[in-house]
């Protein structure tokens, strides 16, 4: 019997129901939730695939997930993509992939570690060229870690003042400064295995339980290829199997705002009824067929090839 291990945090609604859905499929795989303490170097993963949605808030978990994959086991998403990436990294890479991007910039941070003096920062600018920076993405703006998520330290500044205050205010963060998007339709995908891609109603200005619950908007064809195309290009060159990828539309271009959500919400009471059975039936499709590959792949001890389990 092959076996899928679910790493987890809070949530129990999407983790309950894929196991249950595993399950029942009678398909030679089992899932359950993991249960891990001290890891050895040599040990052996049990589990032919693990789904993580934890480990970007608990470091221990990255180091046993890549100790895993050494024993062949797929991680989705892939632990090694996950601790390399950032936000500014990623507006870069698909940028230059045609997809379109709001204008970006990343700064330096406002404070250092304890033991970083000004000759260690002897490379760096300074001041930094406030005005130039204000004329290139212009105002409104928004000020956020490069890295990160759940929109934790992220501000909409309006005017040179607020952006050097809340910039004041960032400690050792790593901030980047984009272009405010002023759009007339936002959708998010909901990406599962890189090219399943369901575009759906989402409204960022709603709480956030109620975001999925928007009146449904219509898309022009084009425009809905477009996008779908986007979504995929941006899964495969970031790795990602589990994902949301959000558009902002101005002008009839759909602008790529948040792409980098490795361990997405896909609680019930977020995505509703009316979006949770597909997240949970494409995702067991996937964890299935990853389960049935992953003992007829051979492990590669490169860290190069790792990249790419």
């Amino acid at each position: 019997m092959l076996k899928v291990g679910l790493l987890v945090g809070r949530e129990r609604s999407f983790p309950n129901a894929l196991i249950e859905e595993i399950n029942k499929r009678n398909q030679s795989v089992t899932a359950d939730y993991i249960r891990v303490g001290e890891v050895a170097s040599n040990m052996a993963c049990p589990y032919q695939v693990i789904i993580d949605r934890i480990s970007h808030e608990v470091p221990f978990y990255q180091t046993y997930l890549k100790t895993a994959t050494l024993s062949g086991t797929v991680v989705i998403n892939n632990p090694f993509w996950r601790m390399a990436d950032d936000k500014f990294f990623g507006t870069a890479l698909v940028e230059k992939l045609g997809v379109a991007v709001p204008k970006t910039v990343v700064l330096p941070m406002h404070s250092y570690m304890e033991g970083i003096s000004a000759e260690s920062l002897s490379n760096l600018k300074f001041p930094l060229n406030w005005q130039a920076v204000i004329e290139y993405i212009g105002l409104p703006a928004f000020l956020k870690p490069h890295w990160g998520g759940g929109w934790k330290a992220v501000n909409r500044v309006n005017t040179l003042e607020e952006l050097l205050f809340h910039y004041n205010q960032s400690g050792q963060l790593c901030m980047m400064l984009q272009e405010f998007i002023d759009w007339q339709q936002y959708v998010r995908c909901i990406c599962i295995g890189k090219k399943e891609i369901l575009i759906t109603n989402w409204d960022p200005r709603k709480p956030h339980f109620e975001r999925y619950r928007g009146t449904d908007q219509t898309l022009e064809p084009n425009l809905e290829e477009r996008i779908r195309i986007d979504a995929i290009k941006i899964n495969e060159a970031l790795g990602y199997d589990m994902n949301t990828v959000e558009f902002a539309v101005r002008d009839n271009i759909p602008y790529a705002i948040d792409f980098m959500n490795s361990a997405p919400d896909f609680d019930i009471s977020s995505l509703t009824e009316k979006y949770f059975p597909w997240v949970i039936n494409k995702m067991a499709d996937l964890v299935i067929e990853s389960a049935k590959s992953a003992v007829e792949k051979k492990t590669s001890y490169r860290w190069n090839q790792l990249m790419k389990i």
